[in-house]
């Protein structure tokens, strides 16, 4: 079993967005992660699903660290209602901040820098540079055509099966939650260290 989750580093849209129900499940994933103890590690916006998240868990008694980048601080976009903020140099060291504060990860809906984000945290598991848990909160159905593209991936043998594996896939906070409570990283080569990235 994965060392006991404490610190999940919660990936998602620094924009609204137009759909309600995925706002309004940004506010509930922050809800669950309070319930359940677990304290969020974010990007530190206090804007769109960002900004959701973090509303979701201050508001229901849980604890929030945003790691947000120096630049980022004066565009009028940081939080300043977490109980702890950590400045970082740019976009890269702001992962890697990330990467060491969590126990685990959740993607919510998002654009490119989610994605990026994403890929590159499970890159990292495929290297072994880490063997925590990657989570995909499928909101609505909102990453289907990104899964069958995975998958696609896997049949014209371009990704491998354990690879694919890694990105624990669910529709709903609970079930990922079980998903990454059981989860057992697969013995992987470690090509190289973090600092090598």
């Amino acid at each position: 079993m994965t060392k006991q989750l404490r610190k999940i580093a919660v990936f998602c849209a620094s924009s609204d967005g137009n759909d309600e129900h995925i706002y309004k499940q940004a506010y509930e994933l922050g809800r669950s992660l309070a319930s359940k103890k677990l304290e969020l590690v974010y990007g530190g916006s206090k804007l769109g699903l960002m900004g959701q998240v973090a509303k979701g868990v201050l508001e229901n008694g849980g604890k929030t660290i945003g790691v947000i980048p120096d630049f980022l601080k004066t565009k009028e976009v940081v939080h300043t209602g977490l109980h702890q903020l950590i400045t970082t140099e740019d976009m890269h060291e702001r992962k890697l901040t990330m990467n060491e504060l969590s126990d685990g990860f959740i993607t919510l809906p998002g654009g490119f820098g989610t994605f990026e984000e994403l890929f590159e945290i499970v890159t990292w598991a495929q290297l072994g540079l880490h063997q925590k848990p990657v989570g995909l909160l499928n909101i609505g159905g909102f990453y289907d055509e990104l899964v069958a593209m995975l998958r696609k991936m896997t049949e014209k043998g371009l990704l491998r099966q354990e690879n694919l594996e890694i990105l624990l896939v669910a529709d709903t906070f609970d079930e990922l939650y079980e998903k990454m409570q059981a989860y057992e990283p697969k013995p992987v080569p470690k090509w190289m260290n973090k600092n090598q990235t």
